[in-house]
């Protein structure tokens, strides 16, 4: 799975340091630091940390069919 975290709109609020911790953690107190591949094993952590942003700063490639239902090959 692909992370990106738009990092000018990220706010350091670290909801998902606190919901996937093995892939996101905080840097200092604004900084936020991440791993652009995230395993499948952490697919349910990254989809909460993922809706948990206050300001939709990450997107997740393929977690469609978690999160939303739906697959990017239905379309």
């Amino acid at each position: 799975m692909r992370l990106v975290v738009d990092l000018n709109r990220c706010q350091g609020y670290a909801q998902c340091a606190f919901l996937a911790p093995d892939v996101f953690a905080m840097h200092g107190e604004e900084s936020l630091v991440y791993s652009p591949r995230a395993d499948e094993e952490q697919r349910e952590r990254v989809a909460r940390a993922v809706a948990a942003c206050p300001v939709q700063a990450i997107t997740a490639d393929g977690l469609e069919t978690v999160a939303g239902g739906t697959s990017d090959a239905a379309h």
